[in-house]
């Protein structure tokens, strides 16, 4: 896989106030990166360096492999967490603003608003101003500025934000097709289930720092402790076997959960042959760590 953004040791001071500090990682070209952290972690100014809307103090980004420039950002869509659209201006006025603002000939950008439009379902508003739009619709006109141009860089800070639910996984799904047809997409949330479903990559940062990062399902791997769980109809006894349950639990359909923890990997086969042997097994799986709980540990560790 190809990297598309490449950051080395990148740092960014306000005044005496560091908000980056030399962090360095790599976005693979089709990838779903999630940028996590805290508030206040200086998720936002690494992003502003990402789109050129400031300068690192010191460090580089590159942008296909070439010292990243302005013209990149034509290549770049952003929908910042703080809204950025003229309350004055009609919906379909303002998507072709943007659209041509990317480059996009009036022609074109004409027929990929009405293309989107349709897609999200805001035809009947094209007429409307944006302060006469529910929060909602707003952020469907905000998410189509920010793909309009077909860009192969998508960044999204906090995308869902004022979706209810179904308008939530309209946006998903159409985030997922953009990723399928070729777009990077970076983007940065609170929302760990996102995470979960949706990124390949990942990188935390707290208070200015690179914390982790890397591939999604590789991270929980290392993180996991070699902990497995066995589910069965009744209780069984583990008494006289080589393993001893950590924690006994019993499920809302009433079976029967023991969490084992081993020392090594090579310990699984005598494991699960040891569970069989006690009878009623419904289930045994390896117990890896959520997004939630590499995030919560990851910056507790840094504190």
């Amino acid at each position: 896989m190809h990297t598309l953004v490449e950051i080395q040791q990148v740092s960014k001071s306000f005044g005496t106030v560091p908000a980056v500090s030399e962090i360095s990682f790599q976005i693979p070209e089709g990838s779903i990166y999630g940028l996590l952290g805290p508030n206040g972690a200086g998720k936002t100014t690494l992003i502003r360096m990402i789109t050129t809307i400031t300068r690192p103090d010191s460090g580089q980004i590159l942008f296909q492999g070439e010292p990243l420039t302005e013209k990149n950002a034509l290549n770049m869509g952003y929908m910042p967490e703080e809204r950025g659209l003229y309350k004055k201006m009609t919906v379909w006025n303002q998507l072709l603003f943007f659209a041509e603002l990317k480059g996009l000939k009036s022609a074109e950008a004409k027929e990929q608003a009405k293309y989107w439009m349709r897609r999200l379902d805001i035809e009947p508003w094209a007429g409307k101003k944006m302060e006469e739009l529910s929060k909602g619709m707003a952020q469907k006109v905000q998410f189509l500025t920010t793909i309009l141009h077909q860009p192969k860089l998508i960044i999204l800070d906090e995308p869902f934000s004022g979706f209810d639910p179904v308008n939530a996984e309209m946006v998903k799904e159409l985030i997922l097709e953009l990723n399928k047809n070729g777009s990077t997409i970076l983007f940065s949330t609170h929302r760990m289930d996102n995470v979960e479903e949706m990124c390949s990559h990942l990188a935390i940062i707290n208070k200015g720092k690179l914390a982790l990062n890397g591939e999604t399902g590789g991270l929980r791997r290392k993180k996991f402790a070699l902990e497995y769980e066995a589910g069965f109809k009744s209780p069984v006894s583990f008494s006289g076997q080589d393993f001893t349950p950590v924690k006994e639990t019993t499920s809302p359909d009433g079976r029967q959960m023991y969490t084992f923890r081993l020392n090594n990997e090579d310990e699984q086969p005598a494991l699960l042959k040891a569970c069989l042997n006690a009878g009623n097994l419904v289930h045994f799986t390896e117990l890896l760590p959520t997004i939630h709980d590499i995030f919560v540990q990851t910056v507790k560790e840094q504190q």
